[in-house]
């Protein structure tokens, strides 16, 4: 099977997770973007315990080398580590900073990782193979791997699950649980409780969703136009007429190019986004006075706006 054939198919497929194991009942067991996200965690455990022992600090016997990392990569991941947390994460939760980092770090390099993972075609490789040596597995629309994990709901909905475990736990700690249930009623006099409680209650829902929403949209809308633009790359290559095909294929080929640029740093931004709003939501719960609860407020609402 070519890989215009591949190509001309809904561009929507080439961005839905694809199921791989079902149940007689029709539940998935097992779909391409777990095996994804099993590859993305075993990519960071090891990563993970390389950089730590490129930057872990030297004998010494070593002298002022030993405080100098080993590795140019990891001493890139050690500068983005540095500046999350002192100058995204410190100024708005301060003290709490390095207990909260474990967390954070995880939550943008595994968001990261799966952006940038579902920016290489394998679906599409998978696709090509599938059609040569096992023709029923495509016409199914299973996969074993490929799509991008972080375009799934169910994914990002997990991942916002847990932000607002997180958030929520992190609130009770700092300011005791008489201290978190004080603060739905936002310091408003007794007599508005009823109406203020409940939206303090929805915020904590909507906040979490909002995390959700926006990167399963920014993910799914972007992957789709390339898809798109690739389909068109295939069909201008392929089409009858050259006078016709080749400037669309050329056009739309450039078109990819830029894309994927934009989509390179989408993949970054969205991470950052995510970590950052996360951060946000746990400052809000936590002892403050009037003017810091309005900044990280005007905050949140300009991100999610």
């Amino acid at each position: 099977m070519s890989l215009s054939l591949t190509l001309a198919a809904d561009p929507v497929q080439h961005v839905i997770n694809h199921k791989f194991i079902v149940s007689e009942n029709g539940y998935w067991i097992w779909s391409a973007i777990q095996t994804n996200m099993v590859l993305v965690s075993a990519v960071m455990i090891f990563v993970g315990l390389f950089v730590a022992k490129s930057v872990a600090t030297g004998d010494e016997g070593q002298g002022h080398g030993r405080w100098v990392t080993n590795n140019r990569f990891a001493h890139m991941i050690e500068v983005i580590c540095d500046y999350l947390r002192e100058n995204t994460v410190r100024p708005m939760i301060g003290e709490r900073t390095n207990a909260m980092m474990p967390f954070l770090w995880t939550i943008f390099f595994f968001i990261l990782a799966n952006n940038l993972l579902g920016l290489i075609p394998i679906i599409d490789l998978h696709n090509i193979l599938a059609g040569t040596m096992a023709p029923e597995m495509l016409a199914q629309h299973k996969a074993f791997i490929g799509g991008t994990a972080t375009q799934s709901i169910w994914v990002t909905g997990a991942l916002g699950l847990i932000a607002a475990v997180v958030i929520n736990l992190a609130g009770v700690k700092e300011l005791g649980l008489a201290g978190y249930l004080k603060h739905l009623t936002a310091g408003a006099p007794i007599f508005v409780w009823p109406i203020i409680i409940p939206i303090e209650i929805l915020g904590t829902v909507i906040k979490p969703a909002a995390l959700t929403i926006r990167l399963f949209a920014n993910m799914t809308a972007g992957h789709i136009l390339v898809a798109v633009l690739i389909g068109f790359v295939a069909t201008g290559f392929t089409n009858d007429n050259p006078l016709l095909g080749f400037p669309i294929g050329v056009a739309s080929s450039l078109g990819v190019i830029a894309i994927y640029f934009l989509e390179l740093f989408i993949a970054f931004l969205q991470a950052y986004v995510f970590m950052f709003l996360t951060t946000v939501f746990i400052s809000l719960l936590s002892h403050h006075d009037d003017h810091d609860h309005e900044t990280s407020h005007e905050i949140a609402e300009a991100f999610l706006a």
